[in-house]
C-alpha cells in the first residue's frame, strides 16, 4: 500500500515513528510533512496528502496537526475526501467501517505516539463495511 503523510511542526516525531512502522511494514510512504518544530501553516502539508488520496497516487493518507481539527478541516475541502479526526483507536476502526475514510487526522498534542501507531495499524487494516453505510458516504459527496 502507498501511503501519504503530512504534518506540521507538532507532529515531527510522530510522523517519523508512524513512517517506521509503515515501512518495516512493507508499505510505501509519500513524506510531506515537516522534520522540524519550527512554526509552520497546517494547510501546506494537509493539501498534498488529500491530493495524493484524491488522484490515487496513495491508498490512504495520515496527516497529523496539534488538535488534528485543523489539518483534517483542510484534507476535507477536497470533494472525494473524508478525513476522519481520531483520538482512539475504536474510533479509527468506525471511521473506516462507518464512514469509509480514507485519511485519518491524529491530534498530536492528545494522543500518544504508541496509540497513534495502534491507529494507524487499525485504520489500514480495518474494511469498509458498505451496506446502509453506503448511501450515507455517497451522501457526504454531495455529487
Amino acid at each position: 500500500m502507498t501511503i501519504s503523510i503530512g504534518n506540521d511542526h507538532a507532529g515531527p516525531d510522530y510522523k517519523k515513528a508512524i513512517v517506521n512502522y509503515l515501512e518495516k511494514n512493507g508499505h510505501t510512504v509519500i513524506n510531506h510533512g515537516t522534520d522540524t518544530f519550527d512554526s509552520v501553516d497546517y494547510p501546506d502539508f494537509g493539501h498534498p496528502v488529500a491530493y495524493d488520496v484524491e488522484s490515487k497516487k496513495a491508498d490512504f493518507g495520515i496527516v497529523i496537526c496539534g488538535s488534528g481539527n485543523g489539518i483534517a478541516m483542510t484534507a476535507n475541502k477536497h470533494q472525494d475526501i473524508r478525513c476522519a479526526l481520531c483520538w482512539t483507536v475504536e474510533i479509527a476502526e468506525l471511521s473506516r467501517q462507518h464512514n469509509n475514510a480514507n485519511i485519518l487526522s491524529i491530534p498530536a498534542r492528545y494522543t500518544s505516539i504508541q496509540q497513534a501507531i495502534e491507529m494507524v495499524e487499525v485504520f489500514l487494516m480495518t474494511d469498509f463495511e458498505g451496506g446502509r453505510h453506503a448511501n450515507r458516504v455517497h451522501k457526504i459527496a454531495c455529487k
